[in-house]
């Protein structure tokens, strides 16, 4: 048994579904399934991803709905906030936070594929810290 964790259940509580910028209201783009957690749940799957347990890996929300579906007069309802985009930057954010950074490596490129029995990734990435702004429209 082995479970994922996406980006929005690390960075984010169930406040965030009402709360933005001092603006209160429904928050559609972060309305997911399972629901955003209360804070001391967010917590504790940051301490689980970050435990370096070879069972927790990364696991993307990438199954974009139109904005309109998602705001329009008529909004859908859909569940999901379209990570896929920003997610390593994002996982490194939450990791960051929790001084885990020596796990991320593990969490997002080896503990799926040894999971699956697939090969690891051989090509490497180069994370830089410096301000970053997801781009317009996925966030």
């Amino acid at each position: 048994v082995a479970g994922t964790v996406t980006v929005q259940h690390l960075l984010l509580n169930r406040n965030a579904l009402f709360v933005e910028h001092g603006k209160v209201g429904l928050r559609p783009h972060h309305f997911c399934l399972p629901i955003l957690k209360r804070e001391e749940h967010r917590q504790a799957l940051v301490k689980a991803a970050t435990s370096g347990n070879p069972k927790v890996f990364a696991g993307t929300d990438s199954a974009p709905h139109p904005q309109h579906a998602k705001e329009g007069q008529n909004p859908c309802g859909c569940a999901g906030c379209f990570t896929a985009a920003g997610a390593l930057e994002l996982y490194a954010e939450a990791f960051d936070a929790a001084n885990a950074l020596d796990k991320l490596e593990a969490f997002v490129s080896h503990n799926g594929a040894d999971f699956y029995g697939l090969p690891r990734n051989t090509r490497k990435v180069r994370l830089v810290r410096s301000p970053w702004t997801m781009a317009a429209g996925f966030g």
